[in-house]
């Protein structure tokens, strides 16, 4: 069968390409063709456009590239009915995948599935209406979404579990490097513990949360050694204004081992919470926003939800202090970090309060249940309507 995907971001091509490498176990005829990066290119099929030319956040950015981002969704559009395939997967990235669904179920008989569902329960809950009148099966990877979807709007969704769970495992399976030989081929100093600064996948995330997480962790830095890590969507001369004056370093496209190797952390919101969880290193949620009092304002009465990290939003409990909007400061960051690092009693708290997170989300292989799922509906051998 042939299959059509579209992910928008480094995390997106990360579960997309191991949802290929599922369906292509379950399915020996698969054929991709999407819009992705690296990570999916390497499982094999036709790449359309790289991620980082459709990944654009923030209002300013968003205006700048207004013909660009129409031009990709045009074309998307043409390629899809162009090449007829047996399905179209969507990976979060709402803005655009949203329009996208619309598009190929007005215009197309071609079922559209989506993997990861977008953050509705927290934010535009409006888009409900577009999910149920577009999405013919949703496959989500967060066990509170089940509720949200079926007990709350009565539109019955697959949870098929977490796929970042089984990539953490699958590389703890497989990684054995020790912190002495991860430290002298990523030039770092053998002889001081990590707190790692992951600051986001996109540049306007990196410029709003770098400045800030850097001046808070260096106030640790006499003990411990500072360690971006560096996103794979972004150039390493993008980090050069960032860190100049600092005495930090930077790790690119290498978050897994460092996380495995690092003692504390400073996280943006995202699924970077999720997978420094995974890991065992406690951590501080970190993200700072626009006119933060107003920002603060809106999560307060707005934002439909209590928490912005996964963490908190799995466990359902304040497991991960969180940092965003007027509670952003350099000192509440470093406050915050030095409750958490070895000897402090918070840090025992956070790592049971990880445990209940891991047990919540249980051991389900995601993007093999989704396949297995997803071919299944479309071979018409569940006697369920794709």
């Amino acid at each position: 069968m042939k299959y059509y995907i579209i992910v928008g971001e480094a995390s997106g091509d990360l579960h997309a390409s191991r949802l290929m490498r599922s369906l292509r176990a379950v399915d020996g005829d698969a054929e991709f063709r999407f819009f992705g990066g690296d990570l999916m290119s390497a499982v094999g099929g036709t790449r359309v456009k790289h991620y980082r030319e459709l990944a654009y956040m923030g209002f300013v950015p968003v205006l700048l590239h207004l013909r660009t981002i129409f031009s990709n969704m045009a074309l998307c559009k043409r390629d899809i009915v162009e090449w007829q395939p047996d399905v179209v997967i969507l990976v979060d990235y709402p803005g655009f995948n949203l329009d996208i669904a619309k598009f190929v179920r007005a215009s197309t008989s071609i079922p559209v599935y989506y993997y990861i569902s977008p953050k509705i329960w927290a934010w535009k809950e409006y888009r409900i209406k577009n999910i149920k009148r577009d999405v013919s099966e949703m496959f989500s990877i967060l066990p509170f979404e089940v509720q949200f979807y079926e007990g709350k709007h009565h539109f019955p969704i697959h949870y098929v579990g977490n796929p970042t769970a089984s990539e953490v495992a699958e590389f703890f399976a497989s990684y054995s490097e020790p912190f002495g030989a991860f430290c002298r081929s990523n030039s770092l100093q053998v002889g001081k513990p990590i707190i790692a600064l992951l600051a986001g996948s996109r540049r306007q995330e990196i410029k709003d949360n770098l400045p800030a997480m850097l001046e808070a962790a260096s106030r640790y830095a006499d003990k411990y050694q500072l360690v971006v890590a560096g996103a794979p969507s972004i150039p390493h001369d993008y980090y050069a204004k960032f860190i100049s004056g600092h005495d930090v370093s930077v790790v690119y496209d290498r978050t897994y081992p460092l996380l495995a190797h690092s003692c504390a952390a400073l996280v943006t919101s995202g699924t970077a919470t999720l997978e420094t969880a995974l890991f065992g290193v406690p951590q501080v949620v970190c993200y700072e926003t626009p006119i933060p009092k107003v920002i603060a304002f809106l999560r307060k009465h707005l934002i439909k939800v209590r928490y912005i990290s996964l963490v908190n939003l799995i466990a359902d409990d304040d497991v991960v202090p969180e940092l965003v909007a007027d509670t952003f400061t350099v000192d509440n960051i470093a406050r915050e970090l030095g409750r958490l690092l070895p000897g402090e009693p918070a840090r025992a708290a956070m790592l049971g309060g990880y445990a209940e997170v891991k047990k919540r989300l249980g051991k389900e292989n995601a993007p093999d249940n989704a396949a297995n799922i997803m071919v299944k509906l479309l071979s018409g051998k569940s006697g369920q309507q794709a």
